[in-house]
């Protein structure tokens, strides 16, 4: 049995073909495993080539990532996944690009490398495994630590105050941005699949727990008895409410926005979430709401707007410009001034 894509048949596959032989290595009890796990049962429902698709990742325990996936797939340098993923995207154009990586390895040292590939929206899907510590080099903070965290290299508490990647991705103008939990595989599911059909860069944060080193990190929030009433679940087109019984939901106040009993301010108060909206205020004031995974925290997706793809773009400049003036020589070029002798 076959799927159509593009026009072409593409095999049916199971999770099975998509599990490399190698064993998988994390920590027993790492969120990572629940992560690889949805991404390994999505793949045969997108009806892709694993041939044509590819994981990139950098340093850090999600950057074991590509290993697991029986694809092509690169384990990369510290931080440039994102650098080399734009590159392998724009020259081809027919892969299927995935970025997986760390908050450390992503907003520390590849910080400027996941902004830019952002803002260019180039067609890469970037998941950002957040588990708000350096897990590999055993238990130090990272961009995301909370202040006030006491780890190894804060021993009397951090000072520093943490990147929200949600926040972040919004700022550099992300076409796409959502956030989901490592607990719930059906809503991973759904974001990881977001993502892949949009067509640009898209950003997906992923709450993950690091049961070694930041145990329960999250857990106020992904609790089966307190999720309820702790995680606002973002849909398109419906008003912004949650709760156990429905009694919470999220108001415009003062150019943001805030949480509000509804009893106190009525149904037709609450806004309704609007994903597709181009001006990203709102969908920043939203990712305000929660600054670290014990208040009220909204998941879902923040922002899912249209705009030009990088890669596309530049070849029709290109076309357009050789349709214009002929095919540029590159040996010309390289001796075309300025030159200089020694």
């Amino acid at each position: 049995m076959t799927v159509t894509m593009n026009n072409e048949a593409v095999p049916e596959t199971k999770r099975a073909d998509w599990q490399s032989d190698q064993e998988v290595r994390w920590c027993p009890g790492c969120g990572d495993y629940s992560i690889l796990t949805a991404m390994q049962l999505l793949m045969p429902e997108l009806g892709v080539r694993r041939e044509n698709t590819v994981f990139i990742s950098g340093i850090g325990c999600a950057a074991r990532f590509p290993y697991y996936m029986n694809t092509y797939g690169m384990h990369s340098i510290h931080g440039r996944a994102p650098a080399i993923a734009t590159g392998l995207a724009m020259a081809r154009p027919e892969l299927d690009v995935w970025v997986v990586g760390g908050d450390g390895d992503m907003l520390s040292i590849g910080g400027n490398h996941l902004i830019h590939a952002l803002r260019r929206n180039i067609n890469v899907n970037i998941l950002l495994f957040n588990n708000q510590i350096y897990g590999l080099t055993k238990g130090q903070f990272s961009p995301t630590s909370e202040t006030g965290k006491v780890t190894k290299s804060s021993p009397v508490g951090l000072i520093a105050e943490p990147f929200n990647p949600v926040s972040l991705a919004l700022g550099a103008e992300a076409s796409f941005v959502a956030r989901t939990h490592d607990m719930d595989r059906k809503h991973m599911q759904e974001m990881f699949r977001r993502a892949y059909h949009h067509d640009g860069a898209s950003l997906v944060e992923v709450y993950q727990n690091c049961n070694v080193f930041n145990d329960g990190a999250f857990a106020t929030i992904t609790k089966k008895d307190s999720r309820d009433d702790m995680l606002i679940d973002l849909r398109h087109g419906e008003r912004i409410q949650f709760g156990s019984e429905g009694q919470f939901g999220v108001v415009r106040q003062d150019g943001g926005v805030e949480i509000v009993n509804v009893a106190d301010v009525g149904l037709d108060a609450l806004l309704v979430h609007d994903e597709t909206r181009q001006d990203p205020s709102t969908a920043f004031a939203l990712s305000r709401l929660a600054f670290g995974p014990t208040p009220p925290t909204p998941v879902g997706v923040f922002r899912a707007t249209e705009r030009a793809e990088y890669g596309a773009a530049m070849a029709t400049q290109v076309a357009d410009v050789a349709a214009e003036s002929g095919k540029g020589d590159l040996a010309s070029l390289l001796r075309s001034q300025p030159t200089w002798e020694v």
